[in-house]
């Protein structure tokens, strides 16, 4: 709702203000606290340090966050490309098969990610697809995971199109191909990066699915996260969290200016 007058938009503001910094940012606030600081004091955390992040940014934290990136950015091209061209099918058919194909892509997110971990586990466990102890196996569950958003993103940017553009091109004899990649493609721009910005984010922080998944040698930063806050390394813990944080906020800035600069095209 629109607020027009000056006491309306303090109030507005407050009330933004009173349920934002409780629920979202304050919790935020204290993990960057916790990550400088060395033991708790009363209700804070006290002590300050960045020993913390020197170990978060060497060694096996730094191994587990390129895993992370690899991962998150395979992942996500994979959703992006398989999730566009499911879009643009589910374009081409009838509403029936446009409503069978949504559900299909859809079904991994109504369920459980753990869910979607086992299946994946189960399935690629026994030839002739034997994917289970490598780094494959939780690139493969990251992009099931994440291919629905990209599918459902695209699609709604194509209902949005303007079919006058394509059937312009085609009436000056240009070919379905040339329409698809010189007309439709260029258009949907700005919504395929916010759909990788999503996938990518998404992907950055899985963590249900991939702990059934790992191999040794393949470990995310989410686990290793949740490996040392389950053995009582909070504040280390913490650090590695906002290293995770900063990464993924660094990649999504990316994705904006490069969505920004494509939407003036």
């Amino acid at each position: 709702m629109l607020v027009h007058s000056r006491t309306g938009k303090w109030t507005a503001w407050a009330l933004f203000g009173l349920l934002f910094v409780p629920l979202f940012a304050l919790p935020l606030l204290v993990i960057v606290v916790a990550s400088f600081s060395t033991h708790w004091s009363g209700a804070f955390p006290s002590g300050p340090t960045t020993a913390h992040y020197t170990a978060a940014v060497r060694g096996e934290s730094l191994q587990a966050l390129t895993t992370s990136l690899v991962t998150a950015v395979t992942a996500s091209l994979v959703a992006l490309t398989v999730g566009t061209w499911a879009a643009l099918t589910a374009a081409a058919m009838g509403k029936r098969g446009r409503r069978m194909l949504d559900a299909l892509f859809m079904l991994p997110v109504a369920v459980p990610s753990v869910v979607v971990g086992l299946a994946v586990l189960v399935a690629f466990s026994q030839p002739p697809v034997l994917l289970n102890g490598t780094r494959w196996i939780v690139i493969l569950a990251h992009t099931v995971l994440v291919t629905a958003f990209a599918h459902q993103s695209v699609s709604a940017a194509i209902r949005r199109l303007d079919p006058m553009y394509e059937q312009a091109a085609a009436s000056l004899g240009a070919r379905p191909s040339y329409v698809l990649l010189r007309v439709k493609l260029p258009l949907l721009l700005p919504s395929l990066n916010a759909a990788a910005g999503l996938c990518f984010a998404l992907s950055m922080g899985e963590l249900s699915a991939t702990m059934m998944l790992y191999p040794p040698d393949w470990l995310p930063l989410p686990v290793l996260i949740f490996t040392a806050t389950d053995r009582g390394s909070l504040f280390t813990g913490s650090a590695l969290a906002v290293v995770l944080m900063a990464a993924t906020l660094l990649a999504l800035l990316a994705v904006s200016r490069i969505r920004t600069r494509a939407s003036f095209r």
